[in-house]
């Protein structure tokens, strides 16, 4: 019983809640603890988000893509972290993006009424997940700004930080070059210079086919720099 509080107070929901709250809360709602093996799908793209899932143990690798898959961003999460939590609630409950279990994980995950029930019960919890909701916005504004004023490194810094979570890391953004620079409508020469300039500061590495992110803080310390000018 003692690791189990120590794996909920290291979860996003329950940061500075005391031992005795989190007794409570388990006796008031229906915690579910999954496993899956290497390879296993945790979610899969589209699929209704009817619970707010926990990673608790190991990891997974999330991948939003297109319609066609030719533009992909993958990342990697490590327990403790929560999976895409903007989306159990408002007009698009459903999964952006797939997930797959990297080695042995465990998921704790709780059914959105059980969790609503959680949210009222206790300042802190709603607090926690406002705090979650509020810097994806924030995220999301400074990206906006971005990629309707900004130059061709801010917008990429967009792409990418807005399809990935705080504590993502091996960060990819798998596509084509010639499809990117069309993308950002941009000549090829701006486009391989500018992802020199970022390599050369330590921030991304690339090839033909995909751009690896190395720091996922530089991009969204692109973003605020940007926004703050």
């Amino acid at each position: 019983m003692d690791s189990m509080y120590e794996l909920l107070l290291g979860l996003p929901l329950f940061n500075g809640v005391s031992r005795e709250r989190i007794s409570e809360i388990v006796g008031m709602a229906k915690f579910h603890f999954l496993k899956y093996l290497p390879g296993e799908n945790i979610i899969e793209a589209g699929s209704p988000c009817t619970h707010i899932k926990f990673l608790i143990s190991g990891k997974a690798r999330l991948s939003v893509a297109n319609h066609d898959g030719r533009f992909r961003v993958s990342q990697t999460l490590d327990a403790p972290d929560v999976i895409a939590p903007e989306f159990l609630f408002g007009s698009a409950t459903n999964y952006p993006c797939s997930g797959v279990a990297l080695e042995p994980t465990g998921v704790l995950q709780i059914n959105k009424n059980d969790y609503l029930r959680i949210l009222n019960s206790d300042q802190i919890f709603l607090l926690n997940f406002l705090n979650i909701l509020s810097m994806n916005a924030q995220k999301a504004t400074q990206g906006v700004l971005a990629v309707t004023t900004g130059n061709l490194e801010e917008r990429i810094a967009f792409w990418i930080v807005a399809l990935t979570q705080r504590r993502g890391y091996d960060i990819t953004l798998a596509c084509r070059q010639r499809d990117l620079y069309s993308l950002f409508g941009v000549q090829r020469t701006s486009f391989i210079a500018t992802l020199e300039g970022m390599r050369k500061r330590g921030i991304i590495d690339f090839d033909q086919n995909e751009i690896r992110v190395t720091s996922r803080p530089e991009l969204l310390k692109i973003l605020q720099t940007a926004a703050a000018d």
